[in-house]
């Protein structure tokens, strides 16, 4: 008997979300950064067992729209609401409350629900306890699983749990694939991360990452890459003195692709100002905001 199914990861932005996805697959897919809305895409990781095929989806954190940019994030988590098998709702020790909202399409869908309580290294067994109790009586989830998904703590056990509530199903996907994106659409995740961790304020939210170029050549792989910012000022900002800022976010981003590609890589970046980008439809759609 063979077992696979889409479990579908949701929450609040910074709850742990991707941390916890990556941890699961063993290996890095999602970028993690402290800062809020680092997921914009619903990403699929793939875990493969001789019986079973496991399909995360690390979804953007829940937040109301202010641009359209927002609405296509908040598209991608209600899109995991109806093809989920099994839905996992990340809560953050100590959060108290979830929106009636999210709880509503949480019923709605029908789905297996598992609540995942994270960074549960920040906390005392006293304030899990009360949390595993609080979440018991607000939701009444098939499963609650504590861990630390940074520590990768009880992310064994909820694997575990997870592939037992699988229904029995031929995979959906090749038994070596372990995404359903490419390697382009990585690349430029790559690059935003840098942007994130290396930048403050209003500048990791308007700016946009695209690959113009993606040649994989004989023994280097060539990127051509455009950030776009919403604003002049921004564009001076990540390029900086001399251009410093922008050639460290494009050293270490290099490095960063070279070792998911495994080969050398020469990768150029551009940076140009697209003023409403976030609130245009066909510029989003361009930018691959199509769910």
């Amino acid at each position: 008997m063979h077992k696979a199914g889409f479990v579908n990861i949701i929450g609040k932005p910074n709850v742990g979300k991707s941390t916890l996805m990556n941890a699961l697959l063993g290996q890095d897919l999602s970028i993690v950064t402290h800062k809020a809305q680092t997921t914009r895409h619903r990403i699929k990781g793939i875990v493969n067992g001789e019986d079973y095929q496991l399909v995360l989806s690390d979804t953007p954190g829940i937040l109301k729209p202010v641009y359209k940019l927002h609405d296509r994030m908040m598209d991608a988590v209600n899109s995991a609401f109806t093809d989920a098998d099994i839905i996992v709702l990340v809560l953050e020790l100590g959060e108290k409350a979830v929106e009636e909202t999210l709880i509503q399409k949480i019923k709605d869908s029908k789905a297996p629900l598992v609540v995942v309580i994270n960074k549960i290294d920040t906390g005392t067994q006293e304030s899990l306890e009360e949390a595993v109790s609080h979440w018991n009586d607000q939701l009444s989830p098939d499963m609650i699983i504590p861990v630390s998904a940074l520590e990768k703590f009880n992310t064994d056990v909820l694997l575990n749990k997870l592939v037992e509530k699988l229904p029995e199903s031929p995979p959906y996907f090749g038994k070596e694939d372990v995404t359903d994106r490419n390697e382009r659409f990585f690349a430029t995740e790559i690059v935003r991360e840098q942007i994130l961790l290396h930048y403050k304020k209003e500048i990791p939210y308007s700016a946009e990452v695209v690959i113009s170029a993606y040649k994989e050549k004989e023994d280097i792989t060539v990127i051509e890459c455009i950030i776009y910012v919403a604003r002049e000022s921004q564009k001076g900002i990540i390029i900086g003195h001399k251009g410093e800022a922008l050639k460290r976010i494009g050293t270490d981003a290099r490095k960063k692709i070279e070792k998911m590609v495994g080969r050398k890589v020469f990768l150029s970046i551009t940076v140009k100002v697209n003023e409403d980008w976030r609130d245009n439809e066909n510029q989003l759609k361009k930018f691959g905001y199509t769910e």
